[in-house]
């Protein structure tokens, strides 16, 4: 049974990157020693108090208030740093909050580049915010290089590179762009949201970013009970700032959240493989089938950056955008229709979720925009979870049947 289980797995990744070495070991034992605490409890205790007892004025144990450091944030933060092969992490409330502290980073004036098929929150905030607050703010197609640097101005202090993007599932090199990037002006910061792949199946710091972010709301906590957001770097001076930032600005988790995230991540590795199998699995079914105009899977040779996504990827998450057949009225059919499938927001639960990108996640973004990226009336996005695979498909079968019924 291991020895079939083991030759499963290694065909599903065939061509990807090698493993990261000890993943599972550190998920479930960096920042969780025993030895931190006088009871020497196995799993890291929820600290809620919101003040700490100081010895003297000014003396303290490590902490102060839960703002600026909570003991159960601290593990969190120390296994999500091991996880991204980074020195530091630190825990947000949401991924936009991670986003707005990274942008603060910045001071009017500065110019930020932005992935044009981003999230849906990024492109809003960014659009109608950041720029409220002077920041020059362009959006540019990272997957084209040349795009990508004839957006670089004297001015362009960030580079934010979403891989795959959300939700039309473009693959960036992020090598390649770090590396450029870096080369035009060393001091330009290149982030990278890594929330589609999780730690799992991507380490953007090793390929050259110098900022790791998450939305750890989806695959990190994987469970669909907790709104959190991660940033992972290496560089001290960039984990100062950071860390002056998430207390200045106060955008926290709580301890209880920290506590799920935390325990979410000690299955994180078992989860993704099956995302992974369930995915791919459906993604080939629905390849298949004539009444799907065009499936983008990143797993599919199909993909146009498939190749890129072995080279950099360890493998695939639950991920799949794809074109019905027909007008929108088919789209929300076949969504209407679905039964394991729940139309709703979000991703990387373990459950199984559907949406429909125009109307849902990215109603935020200008329709002309939303032509030029293929956000259209006809594209699904599905966020495959851990269900049975036979399942799944049987649920997708018949609600494109429901959407597209066969002709007798």
């Amino acid at each position: 049974m291991a020895s079939t289980q083991n030759q499963d797995q290694g065909e599903l990744h065939a061509g990807f990157r090698a493993a990261f070495k000890s993943f599972a070991t550190e998920a479930i034992h960096v920042g969780q020693e025993p030895e931190q605490w006088k009871s020497m409890a196995v799993v890291p205790p929820i600290s809620l108090s919101t003040t700490f007892k100081q010895s003297e004025p000014g003396n303290h144990a490590g902490f102060e208030y839960s703002r600026s450091g909570n003991p159960t944030r601290n593990c969190l933060e120390k296994a999500v740093a091991a996880l991204d092969g980074a020195k530091y992490c630190l825990a947000l409330a949401s991924g936009l909050a991670a986003t707005m502290t990274i942008t603060h980073m910045l001071k009017s004036g500065d110019g930020l580049i932005c992935m044009d098929d981003v999230y849906g929150g990024t492109n809003r905030y960014f659009q109608k915010i950041a720029t409220t607050l002077g920041l020059d703010v362009a959006f540019a197609d990272c997957t084209d290089l040349k795009c990508l640097k004839a957006a670089i101005k004297p001015n362009t202090k960030l580079v934010w590179i979403e891989t795959p993007t959300n939700p039309t599932m473009k693959v960036v090199d992020i090598k390649a762009c770090a590396e450029m990037v870096h080369q035009d002006n060393k001091d330009i910061l290149v982030v990278v949201d890594n929330t589609f792949m999780s730690a799992y199946f991507q380490r953007p710091l090793a390929l050259g970013a110098d900022i790791c972010m998450y939305s750890a709301t989806k695959y990190m906590n994987g469970h669909s009970d907790v709104v959190m957001g991660l940033v992972s770097v290496n560089r001290d001076d960039l984990y100062e700032r950071l860390k002056f930032l998430q207390n200045a600005l106060g955008a926290v988790p709580s301890p209880f959240d920290c506590y799920l995230c935390n325990r979410g991540l000690k299955t994180l590795h078992l989860r993704m493989e099956q995302h992974f199998k369930n995915a791919l699995a459906v993604a080939k079914y629905l390849e298949a089938d004539p009444r799907v105009e065009r499936v983008i899977f990143p797993g599919l040779p199909s993909h146009p950056h498939h190749e890129l996504m072995k080279r950099q990827c360890t493998g695939c998450p639950g991920m799949i955008a794809f074109y019905i057949n027909g007008q929108l009225e088919h789209a929300k059919a076949f969504l209407s229709s679905l039964k394991l499938f729940a139309i709703a927001e979000s991703l990387g639960g373990y459950e199984s979720l559907a949406e429909h990108p125009a109307i849902m996640t990215h109603a935020s973004v200008p329709e002309c925009e939303c032509v030029v990226l293929g956000i259209s009336d006809t594209l699904i996005r599905l966020s495959v979870g851990l269900e049975d695979e036979a399942d799944l498909i049987e649920d997708i079968t018949q609600a494109l049947d429901a959407a597209h019924p066969k002709k007798k």
